[in-house]
């Protein structure tokens, strides 16, 4: 439902999904409940927030994007205090996904389970690219992770361009880096903040991908999505005086006897 104040925040109910166990439950609750207290202690310093400020407003939806290793803190990408819409954040089927699933509830966000299909596996991607749709249709917002959930590290799939084609919503580039953290040595660096910290968030301008771009022009947004990623990854890192974390290099693929390049 629209009215003059933007899209009511019970326009869409998220669609059913298998019953969660009783030890995926309590352990999602938990980390949401760290998730929500060290969001709550940490000394933010923000950069870029305008450019997030239509969306918040419900003028129109937005695709946000960040890298999987800072899952932990995104919810702050999307403050509900200030928000008139829902956010919607795209998680995996397995088992690790329900656990974040319940997380993010915890903490006040909406979740949709899916993710590519490999190997001819269906993993509920298509099912959840339409409820993504549906979403941006009543004028809620979305949340993906271009490199989720498996990989390579910072490197943008075409699943993110997608989404943005198909609706017609601006992806928005964002990521955080706080400390005191912790890195794991995990495929994605992830980040575990500790409360009582002080931390930086970033949110780039809007990247518009076109409605009716061919393959090319896909595959350009991909790449500026990617840039645009890394760039402001960079700025929290570089904000904070944290390593610069460089992206997984790209499966190499034979063109030609005896050549190989990195796939795009």
């Amino acid at each position: 439902m629209i009215d003059q104040h933007g899209p009511s925040l019970t326009a869409a109910e998220p669609p059913p999904r298998p019953h969660a166990s009783f030890g995926r439950t309590l352990l999602g609750r938990t980390i949401g409940g760290y998730v929500a207290f060290a969001d709550a202690t940490t000394r933010w310093t923000e950069f870029g927030r305008d450019n997030l400020a239509p969306f918040l407003a419900g003028e129109r939806p937005c695709v946000l994007a960040f890298w999987h290793g800072r899952l932990m803190l995104a919810r702050h990408g999307w403050p509900l205090k200030d928000a008139r819409v829902p956010c919607n954040a795209l998680i995996s089927q397995s088992k690790d996904g329900e656990i974040i699933a319940v997380a993010m509830e915890t903490v006040g966000l909406k979740t949709t389970r899916g993710s590519t299909a490999k190997a001819g596996k269906d993993k509920g991607g298509a099912r959840a690219l339409r409820d993504l749709v549906k979403a941006t249709k009543l004028g809620e917002t979305v949340a993906i992770t271009p490199d989720g959930p498996k990989g390579p590290r910072m490197r943008a799939t075409l699943g993110t361009v997608q989404l943005a084609r198909l609706t017609g919503a601006p992806v928005v580039p964002m990521a955080w880096c706080s400390a005191p953290r912790i890195t794991l040595n995990s495929w994605d660096r992830f980040f575990i903040p500790a409360p009582f910290g002080r931390g930086v968030f970033v949110w780039g301008k809007p990247i518009d991908v076109p409605r009716d771009g061919d393959d090319l022009a896909l595959e350009a947004a991909r790449q500026e999505i990617e840039a645009a990623l890394n760039a402001v990854t960079d700025e929290a890192d570089a904000r904070m005086g944290a390593p610069r974390m460089t992206p997984a290099t790209r499966p190499m693929v034979e063109i030609g006897p005896a050549t190989w390049r990195e796939t795009p």
